[in-house]
């Protein structure tokens, strides 16, 4: 199974991205996908999440009203647009799926990782 996230990169203030992440090896019913960013010298946490149908999303309230999490289930790809960016939306941004039936906050749970994407934002 390999995810493969890309689409970051440097931006000013205010301004946006949209990152991209495919997936591969299997088939991912009833996996939730996530987004979950380190910024520096701090721990991963959770950015936004989306179900495999993609009815249900939940965001950071950090986030929340600024990014949108989506998906395409006929390319098994998800996606997180990230508008009014600001510096402290910089991180490493990586994405996730996790077998669940619900969503799951716990980001060591996941049971898949992407490698990261860095996501710079200037001030």
């Amino acid at each position: 199974v390999q995810l493969q996230a890309f689409g970051g990169g440097l931006v000013q203030a205010g301004g946006s991205l949209r990152l991209s992440c495919a997936a591969s090896g299997r088939t991912f019913n009833s996996y939730w996908m996530y987004w979950v960013r380190q910024a520096p010298g701090k721990e991963r946490e959770f950015v936004a999440a989306v179900s495999w149908s993609g009815g249900s999303t939940y965001y950071a309230d950090s986030v929340k009203g600024r990014f949108t999490i989506s998906k395409d289930n006929a390319k098994d790809t998800w996606y997180l647009q990230m508008n009014s960016l600001a510096p402290e939306d910089t991180a490493v941004y990586y994405c996730a799926a996790d077998r669940s039936y619900r969503v799951n906050y716990n980001i060591a749970l996941y049971d898949y990782w992407g490698q990261g994407t860095q996501v710079t934002v200037s001030s």
